[in-house]
């Protein structure tokens, strides 16, 4: 077992670039979250209906930022962003793998065909499949059980975890994390009808993943019927997403689970879209734009932030839920209108 790193508060104080509030001396070994944390943990508030959480913790330090409230005998780290300064310190007690694998090299059970193009650093685990044709840049991990298709191409420092599927033509660029299970260049959903019968179109384009772009678990991201599927430079996509044949998202987008995208449809930079989101085909979602969870989207949407089906304003969507949640109300009041209409005709009649 590796030995314990122990740190001061003052010196968690200068790598966190936070101001401690308490005793500077008292010594951290690790960190964790307010209910299970002891006095050699040290963790953090991210929001404030945590404050009885914090209030019981046994932490021996919490990072809070300069609003939250502060409980008389106890070690605080004052930050501007507590979430990023607690990240420091997981960095620093935990730091990341170069590989998430113990194992360096390529496992003897891995299948890789001779015409391959295979760079220094490379890691392959055990029973990879690495198809006729590949090149993979330095330093990239395939994990165990993947599968790479023929002429696909797959650059420096990249992180493919165990049964993911990288089908032929590929394209993938560096520092790519693809977890597991995401099928990536899988046929797009493409058929004719001929007499009464659908025939599958023949899916010949490819899919390209630009630099520092993550996609999640059994994510799935369709080729072009004859062009590309494209996901922009420093996008993040979580797990359980379908990408459509010929979708091209932009730079920098953020895309949640559960998310649908059908084909042809393009997104702008940093885009943000919520969880169980539908977005027809052949739309165009513009820079910027916020879509909240559960939206069906239906036509092009090109600034500004959204909800619901199918999407309007968020403004106008969250006023309608208002509407919606006192619908009894005007209901009842209704009712009560008409009951007095009723009555005054009666009387007229009479």
């Amino acid at each position: 077992m590796m030995n314990k790193k122990i740190i001061s508060l003052i010196e968690i104080a200068e790598l966190a670039k936070s101001e401690i509030v308490g005793n500077p001396d008292h010594e951290i070994d690790d960190i964790s979250d307010l209910e299970s944390a002891t006095e050699r943990h040290v963790s953090f508030l991210s929001n404030p209906r945590y404050l009885q959480a914090m209030k019981k913790s046994r932490a021996g330090a919490i990072i809070i930022d300069k609003k939250a409230t502060q409980f008389e005998g106890r070690n605080y780290l004052i930050s501007d962003n507590p979430s990023q300064a607690f990240q420091k310190l997981i960095d620093y007690f935990h730091p990341p793998r170069k590989h998430p694998s113990g194992f360096f090299g390529i496992h003897p059970t891995a299948v890789i065909h001779p015409l391959t193009e295979i760079g220094t650093g490379v890691c392959v685990g055990p029973q990879a499949v690495i198809d006729e044709g590949v090149k993979i840049g330095e330093n990239t991990f395939i994990g165990a059980g993947t599968y790479i298709g023929p002429e696909s191409t797959i650059g420096n420092e990249c992180v493919i975890h165990p049964r993911v599927v990288i089908r032929e033509n590929s394209v993938i660029g560096n520092r790519v994390i693809i977890q597991p299970g995401a099928v990536i260049g899988s046929c797009g959903f493409g058929y004719i009808t001929e007499q009464g019968k659908h025939v599958k179109l023949n899916q010949v384009g490819y899919v390209a993943v630009e630099d520092d772009v993550e996609i999640g678990a059994n994510t799935t991201i369709d080729r072009a019927r004859f062009q590309c599927t494209r996901i922009g430079k420093g996008s993040k996509i979580d797990n359980l997403v379908q990408l459509g044949h010929a979708v091209k998202i932009g730079e920098h987008n953020i895309i949640v689970a559960q998310t649908c995208i059908a084909g042809s449809s393009t997104t702008g930079e940093y885009v943000v879209i919520g969880g169980q989101v539908a977005i027809a085909g052949h739309l165009d979602i513009g820079t910027g734009v916020s879509i909240t969870g559960k939206s069906g989207v239906t036509k092009s949407l090109f600034t500004g932030k959204y909800g619901g089906t199918p999407a309007i304003p968020l403004q106008d969507y969250n006023r309608n839920q208002v509407f919606l949640k006192n619908i009894e109300k005007f209901v009842n009041a209704l009712k009560n209108l008409e009951n007095r209409v009723n009555q005054l005709n009666s009387k007229k009649e009479r």
